[in-house]
């Protein structure tokens, strides 16, 4: 996240989990499935979001739905290894 800041973009990390209620259920706070782990935005205001891997971790359909979906809606989007993929994601 500091690469990409020191880049000038603006990048934050998606907060997600769960919680219990006090009768015992459980509650899903944050966003959507599949939502990416970082979004932002450039200076040009152009939005991105990026789905962070280890190099074996594995994509699950919800989060490539996601991404796709962003994509098909002008934002840039991709699944990053490396802080090197982010940068390419953020540059288009």
């Amino acid at each position: 996240m500091l690469a990409v800041s020191q880049a000038g973009n603006k990048i934050f990390r998606s907060n997600v989990g769960k919680v219990q209620t006090i009768d015992g259920r459980w509650f899903d706070t944050g966003l959507p499935k599949g939502h990416a782990d970082l979004y932002g935005f450039r200076p040009d205001g152009q939005v991105f979001y990026i789905e962070v891997k280890s190099e074996t971790g594995q994509v699950r359909p919800d989060q490539i739905n996601f991404l796709e979906t962003m994509r098909k809606n002008g934002a840039l989007a991709g699944i990053a290894r490396s802080v090197e993929d982010a940068m390419k994601i953020i540059n288009g």
